[in-house]
């Protein structure tokens, strides 16, 4: 995404919006990333946060981000997205200056202690 003003112009990848939205959030276990070839869930380690987001630029005005998340056995799934929705539209508006249109979390497993 290019943002141009007075003094210049600005590149922000999808990749810094993307670890952006990989710090951690309450319940979420970890970032899932579904396998299209079998459809299985895979975690990755913690320094692949990014993998289970994706990030697009709609007319390199605003971004619609998709996370696709694990969860812990017990926490109450609605309020942690909503929670979500609200940390990441924040902190990537806060610190890049780019407007976010829309957040999708998706849930794709449930983690036991």
């Amino acid at each position: 995404m290019l943002i141009e003003n007075e003094y210049g112009t600005i590149d922000i990848t999808n990749d810094v919006i993307a670890d952006i939205v990989a710090s951690h959030c309450y319940g979420v276990h970890g970032m899932a990333n579904k396998n299209k070839l079998d459809g299985l869930v895979q975690l990755f380690k913690r320094d692949s946060n990014r993998k289970g987001i994706q990030v697009e630029v709609v007319d390199n005005e605003t971004v619609n981000i998709e996370l696709h998340i694990v969860v812990r056995h017990g926490v109450n799934i609605a309020a942690a997205g909503d929670s979500i929705i609200s940390e990441v539209r924040y902190n990537v508006e806060k610190l890049t200056g780019v407007k976010v249109g829309r957040v999708d979390v998706f849930v794709d497993s449930l983690m036991t202690d």
